[in-house]
């Protein structure tokens, strides 16, 4: 049925109730009234928006696939909040496999849910050649990038080479902590409490320096320089000292106490470098870390005496007369 015979359908029976003038049959047109509007609300929904092959599409077949997909994001949010609390429950877990593990449910019943939701509008998965093809059209013309990046982010899922709360820098000179994988992108929080968006691509096709991959432990260097003449073992004990009163250093591993290295002859300066291990909060500090060592060196080499240099030029002085000064030119002829 058409949309102007619903319509005139839903008129006659406004006009039969006007014309009743008896309770019963008042009662009896407000039934008709409510009995057509109700079909003549369902004919609409029924009514042929398009077709997908051979298969038509209605207003009503689409609200059942909102409806399904809707189902599956709730049953996915309960999937994932009792998968977060198992985690709670036990610390033991690795937090990078539950991640991984809660994204991949995501993304599973997500697709369920629209294959159930497409399957009950009548359409034919394995026939839907339609669709695929439309697809690869997309692909080819503009949702490569998106493709790319959703590939990229299933990789960095499964490979686990970069991990949510990994601390990393990357080629254009970003430094943060991982907070999100998500499907096209991923979310670094920097130490200013930044939070910047990254395509997963980025990860894959570029160098990236994971500070915590393997080890939470990393070695610095922190470089400064004394005078000429500065006795070199009373700077190893000032510094040594200073980093020892920091709470970033590792005091905990024999084999990884700190050390002052001796590293070059410089203009003004004997060079030296503290080498010194972090704890694995310091790890992820890095700014604030050398700003405290370098502190702490200042005032230790100040309460030893020792010299920081400044920049130094020598300037030579040649006595000059006016007996001593060459000929003119005119003076030879």
């Amino acid at each position: 049925m058409n949309f102007e015979g619903l319509m005139l359908k839903l008129q006659i029976a406004v006009e039969d109730a006007v014309d009743s003038n008896t309770g019963s049959g008042l009662m009896e047109s407000t039934r008709n009234v409510a009995e057509h509007s109700w079909q003549t609300a369902w004919g609409w929904l029924g009514m042929t928006l398009f077709e997908v092959g051979n298969t038509p599409v209605t207003s009503l077949s689409i609200i059942r696939l909102i409806v399904i997909v809707t189902i599956a994001w709730w049953i996915s949010k309960l999937a994932r909040r009792g998968l977060d609390r198992v985690s709670t429950m036990r610390p033991n877990l690795n937090r990078a496999s539950v991640y991984t593990l809660n994204r991949l449910l995501h993304y599973t019943i997500i697709t369920v849910g629209f294959l159930v939701g497409m399957s009950s509008i009548g359409i034919d998965l394995s026939k839907f050649a339609l669709f695929a093809s439309a697809l690869g059209v997309g692909v080819g013309f503009g949702l490569q990038t998106l493709v790319s990046n959703f590939i990229a982010g299933l990789m960095l899922l499964f490979e686990k080479s970069l991990k949510v709360g990994d601390f990393v820098e990357i080629e254009s000179g970003i430094i943060g902590e991982v907070r999100e994988i998500n499907i096209r992108s991923t979310l670094i929080t920097t130490n200013d409490n930044i939070d910047i968006v990254v395509p997963n691509s980025v990860f894959v096709n570029g160098h990236v320096m994971n500070w915590t991959m393997r080890d939470v432990y990393r070695r610095i260097h922190v470089p400064f320089g004394v005078a000429y003449g500065t006795d070199k073992e009373l700077v190893r004990k000032a510094v040594l000292e200073a980093a020892n009163t920091i709470s970033h250093t590792l005091d905990n591993d024999e084999q990884r106490k700190p050390q002052v290295w001796l590293t070059g002859f410089g203009d003004s300066s004997l060079n030296f470098e503290l080498i010194v291990w972090l704890t694995s909060d310091a790890v992820k500090r890095p700014g604030a870390v050398q700003a405290d060592y370098l502190w702490a060196i200042e005032t230790a080499l100040h309460k030893y005496n020792i010299e920081i240099p400044f920049p130094q030029r020598d300037l030579h002085l040649r006595s000059w007369s006016p007996e001593a000064r060459p000929p003119a030119a005119d003076e030879k002829s």
